[in-house]
């Protein structure tokens, strides 16, 4: 079992009147310093967090399940990730404290990418045709819960193992006819590499069948028992942080480029638009606000997971996703 005490928060946590400084909470991302980060550093500078006294440190991640052992660890109290990865991680780490507690992506990223001109417009397209896929690719772990949900005859898809870097690069070259990735991040590359956007199909896992998911707010768990103000806090910011970004993406970016100058604020600003499009701002959340999961919608994505994950312990919803700190419905309308 994976735990650690948080005396140093709590006791952070507990400093009252004027001379209280802001509670450090520091805050792991899945992933570098791209579009999609640029509402939780517009959080930071438009002063969201820090009217909730909190002082937060966004660190860049390497995945979309690198946060989960780092909040179960106690190196970070909260973080970003794919909440399929923490279902299965806390299936292998039953009692691990971490749980999650706002979804952010309510469609996931997972996507597969083709071109048209290679003959890939719709999943049903996939057949007789070359598939690349990286075998550590999220989008990949939910091909065959998709292939199910799609009647598709996996056995006339030729599947190409590929590396990260070269997935994009063999797409432009022809040499596969679609990749498994992030549709944002995936349409982004491909468009930089040279191929006419009116070339290329982007299949979103979500809009055809799969009812998993995406990447949550995700927190300790003992944290969160000693610091519940500080978890919808936290949470009341990342909402109002994602509502700036919304209604003005450049300025959100604006904020990112002061973390990242390396980056192309044009580019930074379309990936941030197209995960807003398809990711955050679903007819769900635009009528409910964001951060809530429907149970119902749960307990299929898990049985979709069942597919393609075989579960040492039976799933237990209740385990992967609380709304106990989430803040009024009011305070996480988007728009």
């Amino acid at each position: 079992m994976i735990r650690q005490t948080f005396a140093a928060f709590a006791a952070a946590a507990l400093m009252t009147g004027a001379a209280m400084a802001e509670t450090k909470v520091p805050f792991a991302l899945d992933w570098k310093f791209e579009g999609p980060a640029a509402p939780y550093f517009a959080a930071i500078d438009n002063g969201h967090f820090g009217a909730a006294d909190l002082d937060v440190e966004v660190s860049a991640g390497q995945g979309s399940l690198d946060a989960i052992p780092k909040v179960a660890t106690g190196a970070f109290p909260m973080g970003f990730a794919d909440i399929n990865s923490l279902v299965k991680f806390l299936d292998q780490n039953p009692g691990a404290p971490v749980t999650a507690v706002m979804m952010v992506y309510d469609k996931p990223p997972f996507a597969i990418v083709g071109r048209k001109s290679l003959g890939v417009s719709e999943p049903k397209d996939l057949e007789g045709r070359v598939l690349g896929a990286p075998p550590p690719d999220g989008a990949w772990a939910q091909f065959p819960a998709f292939a199910t949900a799609n009647n598709l005859d996996v056995d006339k898809i030729t599947v190409e193992p590929v590396g990260f870097p070269t997935r994009e690069p063999m797409l432009a070259e022809g040499n596969v006819a679609a990749v498994t990735g992030f549709s944002f991040s995936s349409f982004l590359n491909l468009v930089r590499l040279g191929v006419p956007e009116e070339d290329i199909s982007t299949i979103l896992m979500a809009d055809y069948g799969l009812e998993l998911y995406g990447n949550a707010i995700i927190v300790n768990t003992d944290f969160a028992s000693a610091n519940p103000e500080i978890v919808t806090g936290f949470l009341t910011a990342v909402a109002a942080g994602w509502k700036d970004a919304i209604a003005d993406p450049a300025k959100a970016i604006e904020s990112l480029i002061e973390r990242n100058p390396a980056a192309d604020a044009a580019l930074e600003t379309r990936r941030l638009q197209l995960a807003i499009d398809a990711n955050v701002l679903t007819d769900n959340v635009a009528a409910n606000g964001m951060g809530g999961v429907d149970a119902a919608r749960m307990e299929t994505a898990l049985g979709q997971l069942a597919e393609t994950y075989a579960f040492q312990n039976a799933p237990d919803a209740s385990l992967y996703f609380t709304d106990a700190y989430l803040p009024a419905a009011d305070a996480r309308m988007l728009k």
